[in-house]
């Protein structure tokens, strides 16, 4: 087997060195560890062919090491640092966070086509139908009716983020204190293992922000629907429908999941107890936090 690095890799196999070099980097996989092309196709649904290629790059970079009839392996000496792997143009995942970060800062129209966006941004088609469909999978777009693709609505500005935030303080802590409150154990039970599982994943650097949006919202909206009030819950989750893009950029300029996790674990933490003004004044306390994160 040749161990020749790509002349042009494609950006598919740029993005799976780098997810590859994450999981080496974080201790998922020990020095002399056998890094087989069956096992990591099937892990990131792919062919093996891009993740032949994707391991060389990560031979080139001295990450891992090629020994003939023998493949690939973890590099005895380990690493601390992510090493630069760069491609010819974006990958998948380069162009759906800029995609995400030129719509939160209102540099993207509300509407626009594939067509649009090829000729602002330099990727193949292929990279940009896949971000785009990443992007549809999140809930961030949608298809419009007639032609191309629409962002979903979404807090506009810095005065519409913290305008939601004080509704949800007022709403969301008011839900934790009506009468109808009433706590599904089961359900508590199973949300506490959800963070717990995610807190148990290290540093998080294979937790992604579709994943921890989705556990947050899904915290909130249960909260919401104990409350016994039709118009806590709709107003909720009207609340993470708006805040699914902003939340998504925040997560790749700050570390959050962790904060969030310990406080929402506090929370549950409270209505086990029973107590639901602590619960209450811990929710208030946490959107307060979450604000100052954003």
């Amino acid at each position: 087997m040749s161990t020749a690095v790509p002349a042009r890799p494609t950006p598919l196999q740029v993005d799976l060195a780098r997810h590859i070099a994450e999981d080496i980097v974080a201790g998922r996989y020990a020095p002399g560890d056998h890094l087989s092309e069956e096992a990591l196709a099937a892990n990131h649904a792919v062919s093996r062919t891009p993740v032949r290629g994707a391991l060389k790059l990560l031979a080139a970079q001295g990450l891992i090491l090629h020994r003939p009839n023998s493949g690939y392996t973890v590099a005895a000496h380990g690493a601390s640092a992510l090493p630069a792997i760069e491609g010819a143009g974006p990958t998948q995942d380069e162009l759906y966070r800029r995609l995400i970060g030129d719509r939160a800062s209102r540099a993207l129209p509300d509407t626009f086509t594939e067509s649009d966006l090829l000729q602002r941004y330099p990727a193949p088609r292929s990279v940009l139908a896949k971000a785009l469909l990443q992007l549809s999978a999140d809930g961030l777009i949608e298809k419009r009716k007639g032609h191309g693709w629409q962002f979903a609505p979404s807090l506009e500005n810095r005065d519409a983020l913290n305008e939601s935030y004080r509704f949800r303080m007022t709403v969301e802590c008011a839900g934790l204190l009506e009468p109808t409150f009433r706590p599904d154990k089961e359900a508590v039970a199973r949300m506490r293992a959800a963070h717990e599982a995610l807190a148990a994943r290290g540093d998080g650097s294979d937790i992604s922000a579709a994943e921890f949006f989705n556990l947050n919202a899904s915290f909130h909206e249960m909260l919401a629907r104990f409350s016994g009030n039709r118009y806590i819950l709709q107003a909720v989750q009207q609340q993470n429908q708006l805040r699914r893009l902003e939340e998504h950029r925040a997560f790749y300029h700050l570390a959050q999941y962790s904060s969030s996790s310990r406080e929402h674990l506090q929370i549950l933490a409270a209505i086990e107890d029973g107590d639901q003004e602590w619960a209450a004044q811990l929710m208030r306390q946490h959107l307060k936090s979450a604000l100052q994160r954003s």
